[in-house]
């Protein structure tokens, strides 16, 4: 299976991580200050990203970067620095059940985004399953 097939399997299994994150920082977070919470977790990151890129042997692959590129990169890291800071901070003082969702609404400002930013066609598919997650949000956190 290629790349352009596989998709969807990293897909899922970036979701079922991402189901398990929330519930081991809900309990990893109690009694700590949830920034040192999120550092710890920001170091073991670290590690594992860097020794898969030391395992497969792309580290030459750094010098190469252009700066759009690499701009881009520090944009997202810092954006996913602030959101993680935020995630733990509310897991800390709100229930998972609802801190989860409200998180994950993050796709309608996706959709909404990669509309404007990325050309990213806007279909009726789109706009109703965008309406769907919003609506099934409001639905969880009422």
């Amino acid at each position: 299976m290629n790349d352009g097939e596989s998709w969807w399997i990293f897909a899922v299994l970036s979701a079922f991580f991402a189901a398990l994150t929330t519930i081991f920082a809900k309990v990893g977070v109690e009694g700590v200050n949830s920034n040192l919470a999120t550092a710890i977790r920001t170091v073991v990151i670290l590690a594992i990203a860097w020794g898969l890129v030391y395992a497969e042997g792309t580290f030459q692959g750094l010098f190469e970067l252009n700066r759009k590129t690499l701009l881009f990169l520090v944009l997202s890291g810092m954006a996913t620095g602030l959101s993680w800071l935020c995630y733990f901070r509310a897991l800390q003082i709100g229930p998972a059940s609802l801190v989860a969702p409200i998180d994950k609404s993050s796709l309608v400002l996706i959709s909404v985004l990669s509309v404007l930013f990325l050309g990213e066609p806007l279909t009726i598919k789109m706009i109703t399953g965008t309406g769907l997650i919003l609506l099934g949000t409001l639905v969880l956190i009422r």
